[in-house]
């Protein structure tokens, strides 16, 4: 199971680092992204506590654990430099935090994320058929997620991922311990946003080819 979505308590998670890698190697983690929410706010203290932390856990020889950032209600307008600021810093991973449905971020978002390239646009609410193909283009994949409130547009995402040939990737967007997914559940939630079961092994394959380079 390869992890690409969670948080800890560096931004809005309840468990530190250490934690949670613990306890997503006990629910077949072997690699897992941590991708604490950044702003210009507070990247410069988050990302390189993230990359420390993730050095030693990784060190350990568990699991594998990646460094990354999500970049959250950024006005798209400085998206592309909130991105490049976050790489510079050390973070092999980057987020961007989508137009979800249940928070209210800001029109455009989506299309600024894809534009600055990020790895995953996460939970992109309603994304259109342009931003989508765009992203397509790009290389950026798009988020079924398994957060509540989040997960409500999964099925508008498969449908429109499929439509243009973009990539889609699983993320828990795991706040706490309870939020860490196993390989099965994964699957079911993928399964349920509208993928065939043999599109849901291409997830998993095109998820270990992504992350290949940023471990």
């Amino acid at each position: 199971m390869i992890e690409l979505h969670t948080h800890s308590f560096l931004s809005d998670g309840e468990l530190l680092p250490e934690e949670l890698a613990r306890r997503a190697e006990t629910v077949g983690c072997r690699v897992i992204v941590i991708a604490d929410h950044v702003g210009f706010s507070n990247v410069e203290q988050v990302v390189p506590a993230l990359l420390s932390a993730a050095k030693k856990l990784t060190e350990a020889g568990a699991l594998v654990v990646v460094p990354g950032a999500e970049l959250t209600h950024c006005p798209p307008g400085q998206f592309a430099e909130l991105a490049e600021r976050a790489r510079a810093l050390g973070a092999r991973w980057l987020v961007g935090h989508g137009e979800t449905l249940v928070e209210p971020v800001a029109p455009g978002t989506n299309r600024a994320a894809i534009a600055a390239g990020v790895d995953v646009l996460a939970h992109p609410g309603l994304i259109s058929e342009e931003d989508a193909r765009e992203a397509a283009r790009k290389g950026v994949a798009l988020e079924v997620t398994a957060r509540k409130g989040h997960c409500l547009t999964n099925g508008h995402v498969v449908m429109i991922a499929r439509r243009v040939g973009a990539s889609t990737v699983f993320g828990s967007d795991a706040h706490a311990a309870e939020d860490l997914c196993s390989r099965e559940f994964a699957d079911r939630v993928l399964r349920g946003a509208g993928l065939s079961p043999e599109e849901v092994e291409a997830v998993w394959e095109r998820t270990g080819t992504r992350i290949q380079g940023r471990v």
